[in-house]
């Protein structure tokens, strides 16, 4: 996970900008915390208000030459840590007065087409799809993991129908080649059952594996929990998701936590949880005509924010079992990690 997007010109297009300024406020000052640097887009826009600062994190260890340059122009008001966004909880007592957490869970232009990250199902190299701070890659998960493995991967990380023959075809293949990229885009191609006319047959098979190599579940869970911790009373929790399974996460949390919360027709009784959310905006904001003509990838972007009312510690285990299942299939990384040692 990563923030902004770019277009083919590669112009820098931070994904619903103004919409993001209009709900957080800057020019009334503050400390923002922004998830996932990036290039730097909001950071930017933010730091612009004199009486703002910005820490920033990004595990993307390219990003630090752009965080660098905005840190000399900012000096004292800008922080980055190249660490993942679920590590915000090491952030020093020295850090306090947070107006704004905000996370943009999409990737830039640049990170897609870097052939070193094999994000792309266009690129000719290996398979590696690591954002930073991994202990394997793509090219592990397809060429070591068995079939059941495979293909709850792709099922609850793709939502692809064809998960089983895709699986079983990938273990068939490697028996006598290792599969790189280009190998990957043919198996997917010739399993399924009917080609996709709005999207690359590749697409979400290939979301799968990059979720499942960066543990991307586990870390929006955990980041938006440490952000409750963090952020203000009165101050916002905002999130940019790009996919079905993100915004799930997202919706139920803030849903969940605020007087939206559903109560069962079979257990009317009112939920003993404390209310930490005040959603202003249930319906999640998407990007005008006008963003999408000028940059198109922004198209599947949704936006939600929530404002801190309370705070309870009492959320977090409902939170986890909620998504327990998607943990679990992400936990399998340890299983791959033991045929390392």
């Amino acid at each position: 996970m990563n923030a902004t997007i770019l277009s083919n010109n590669e112009k820098h297009y931070p994904v619903l900008l103004n919409e993001i300024l209009s709900i957080i406020s800057p020019q009334n000052g503050g400390t923002f915390i922004d998830c996932t640097f990036g290039q730097g887009g909001y950071s930017k826009e933010i730091l612009k208000f004199s009486n703002t600062k910005v820490i920033a994190f990004d595990r993307d260890s390219k990003c630090k030459e752009i965080a660098d340059s905005l840190k000399k122009k900012n000096k004292d008001r800008f922080t980055f840590f190249n660490k993942k966004f679920s590590e915000i909880k090491d952030l020093e007592s020295d850090f306090k007065n947070i107006r704004a957490v905000i996370f943009d869970l999409g990737f830039s232009y640049s990170q897609i087409k870097d052939p070193e990250k094999g994000l792309s199902f266009d690129n000719k190299g290996p398979l590696n799809m690591r954002m930073g701070k991994n202990n394997f890659s793509a090219e592990d998960v397809i060429n070591k993991l068995d079939q059941k493995d495979l293909e709850l991967i792709f099922k609850y990380f793709g939502e692809d129908k064809d998960f089983k023959k895709i699986s079983k075809n990938i273990i068939r293949e490697r028996e006598n080649k290792l599969i790189d990229t280009p190998e990957l885009v043919k198996i997917i191609n010739y399993s399924k059952k009917n080609r996709n006319k709005k999207i690359n047959n590749a697409t979400k098979i290939f979301q799968a594996i990059r979720v499942f190599v960066n543990k991307e579940i586990s870390e929006l869970i955990n980041g938006l929990i440490e952000s409750v911790k963090l952020v203000n009373t009165n101050g916002l929790i905002v999130v940019v998701t790009f996919n079905s399974i993100e915004d799930k996460i997202v919706k139920y949390f803030f849903k969940s936590l605020s007087d939206q919360q559903k109560v069962s027709r079979y257990f009317p009784e009112p939920s003993k949880k404390k209310n930490i959310f005040n959603l202003i905006q249930k319906k999640p904001i998407t990007p005008s005509e006008k963003e999408i003509k000028i940059n198109y990838p922004s198209r599947s972007a949704k936006l939600r924010y929530a404002i801190k009312i309370n705070y309870s510690d009492n959320f977090e285990k409902d939170f986890l079992k909620k998504f327990h299942k998607l943990i679990e299939v992400e936990n399998l990384s340890e299983k791959l990690w033991k045929k390392f040692i």
